[in-house]
């Protein structure tokens, strides 16, 4: 069910009113947290889609490591974790099998001859941006009819709302 900004919505044809906010709950947060459930649905099921794009055994979860990557350059797999917010094992273990598909390697860190640093591979980095691309262009074609300031905002509130989230 997806709810309009009034709390109405339509289940199996059917109109229903949600419940009304509780004492100290606002509207505007109730729309916000309907809204976002929505979106990260979607996303969730985007970030599948497009990493089997990428490849086919690549993890759905694992594509948000690519458009690091592929932003920043090298990094060590601590700072690749603390970004995505998993611990040390998951992240070896994501970058293990990414590097098994031949989408990344590593290298040693010259600050520190311990540590390593991982980068996109020349296919991964192929695989990765044609995909990129495609989404980008999705993007384009689903909002034509918005006005590029109206995206802009979004895009500036979004990254303001990442911001926030990473305090």
């Amino acid at each position: 069910m997806h709810e309009d900004v009034n709390g109405e919505g339509n289940l199996g044809g059917q109109r229903v009113e949600s419940t009304t906010p509780g004492p100290g709950v606002e509207r505007e947060f109730l729309a916000l947290e309907r809204e976002l459930t929505v979106f990260l649905r979607r996303a969730r099921a985007n970030s599948g889609e497009m990493a089997r794009e990428v490849h086919p055994e690549l993890e759905p979860s694992a594509y948000g490591l690519l458009v690091r990557l592929d932003e920043c350059g090298r990094q060590r797999a601590t700072e690749l974790a603390a970004y995505i917010g998993v611990g040390k094992a998951t992240m070896s273990r994501q970058l293990r099998a990414m590097e098994e598909l031949g989408l990344i390697a590593r290298e040693p860190d010259p600050a520190d001859g311990r540590a390593w640093l991982v980068h996109l591979t020349d296919e991964g980095s192929v695989r990765f941006r044609a995909v990129r691309e495609a989404r980008r262009a999705r993007y384009v074609r689903e909002m034509a009819a918005w006005d590029r300031t109206e995206v802009a905002e979004l895009a500036r509130l979004l990254h303001q709302l990442n911001l926030g989230m990473e305090r």
